[in-house]
């Protein structure tokens, strides 16, 4: 069961070979999928980051993932991907509309 704020299979499964598999420096990087699930949460709530239920990781993991991976560019490649795939499928609306 996907928890709200929570990637589905389907997402996990086009986003998860677009991520770093580097380590980080103490070793191989906690859960990918949990981590992202934690940004996922905050982002989506607008909480603080120390707010960041436990179940996603310490809150300073998730933390330092988004912004490595911000500083990395890692997030702008992901999205990139995305809209190239999701266009391709006709899922993406280009058009502005104005009031």
């Amino acid at each position: 069961m996907v928890r709200r704020h929570e990637l589905s299979d389907e997402a996990w499964a086009r986003i998860e070979p677009l991520l770093p598999v580097s380590t980080g420096p103490g070793g191989r990087w906690r859960d990918h999928r949990q981590v992202v699930n934690g940004i996922v949460w905050k982002i989506r709530t607008g909480a603080d980051w120390r707010d960041v239920p436990d179940r996603y990781d310490p809150w300073q993991t998730v933390s330092q993932r988004f912004r490595r991976w911000n500083a990395d560019g890692a997030w702008e490649r992901l999205l990139a991907h995305l809209q190239v795939h999701n266009d391709a499928a006709g899922a993406v609306d280009w058009s502005v509309k104005r009031q």
